[in-house]
């Protein structure tokens, strides 16, 4: 079981507890004082009306941004609200530096209408591989944390994803479809068969820490941001679930993946998941 005075092994000077702290203070500072209090003013559109952002997002990530360097001198923070502002910024993912991957308000639809289906999203990730993660429910005192190749834990409790119970459809989270090409569209519409139970996803951080703790069976996303995905996918994987996009090959944070994708309990379900999204496709 992984403990909160443990170090990462790309990054010995690092401790878990430090990053936990720096997450639970973001939210307890930014985000859930306006939980439910949110002015007209504080909440904005940006690409549409199923996407929001809110101050709570603006400025837990500054928080972060501040906080999670000084935890590891020469890093860099990759944030959502930071990159809507300067896309460039999103190529240091892709660099020689290690990378803070954030999404300060993961759900910020529910946020906004005091639904507490949130979460804090932070990953470190270095030339590509993220080493830990962290997804903290503040709402709902939820706390998860994995690092690469030491498991995963959900409030010190050791997460297993296991595997779908035979004979029962397979409950799969997918992207609203706002966020779908018409090629997508049909991949996803493949998931409508017997077998299948397919529902619209609610926060990504959230599907994914359903799926490491064996509470889902599996997602289909139809887009890439890292800050969506790169936290719940090391969760899941090591819960012992296992992801794949639409050409069969493990999800890539620094991007270029064949979509839609998935993520699931086990190995065999995300091959199920993703024979049926090339079959619509």
């Amino acid at each position: 079981m992984l403990e909160n005075h443990e170090t990462i092994d790309e990054f010995p000077a690092l401790r878990l507890s430090d990053v936990e702290e720096a997450v639970r203070k973001a939210a307890a500072t930014e985000i859930m004082p306006r939980f439910c209090r949110l002015a007209a003013h504080e909440v904005d559109q940006k690409s549409g009306p199923h996407d929001l952002v809110t101050d709570a997002d603006r400025n837990a990530e500054l928080f972060l941004t501040e906080a999670l360097p000084a935890l590891l001198p020469g890093s860099v923070v990759v944030g959502e609200e930071a990159v809507h502002a300067d896309p460039a910024s999103y190529d240091a993912i892709r660099g020689d530096a290690p990378v803070w991957i954030v999404d300060p308000v993961d759900g910020t639809r529910q946020f906004v209408h005091g639904d507490p289906g949130f979460c804090t999203l932070v990953a470190l990730s270095l030339r590509g591989v993220v080493q830990a993660s962290w997804t903290f429910a503040a709402a709902r005192d939820e706390f998860a944390t994995a690092v690469r190749g030491r498991g995963a834990v959900l409030n010190g409790v050791p997460l297993r994803s296991g595997s779908p119970g035979p004979g029962r459809d397979l409950e799969v989270a997918t992207s609203h479809p706002d966020f779908t090409t018409e090629e997508q569209k049909r991949a996803l519409l493949a998931l409508r068969t017997d077998g299948v139970a397919p529902r619209p996803c609610g926060s990504a951080g959230l599907e994914y820490l359903a799926v490491a703790r064996g509470a889902l069976d599996a997602t289909a996303f139809s887009w890439e941001a890292a800050w969506d995905h790169a936290a719940g996918i090391l969760l899941v994987e090591e819960a012992g679930g296992a992801h794949l996009t639409s050409a069969g090959r493990p999800f890539r944070v620094t991007g270029g993946n064949t979509l839609p994708f998935t993520a699931a309990r086990d190995e065999a379900t995300a091959r199920r998941v993703v024979s049926l999204l090339t079959a619509g496709a």
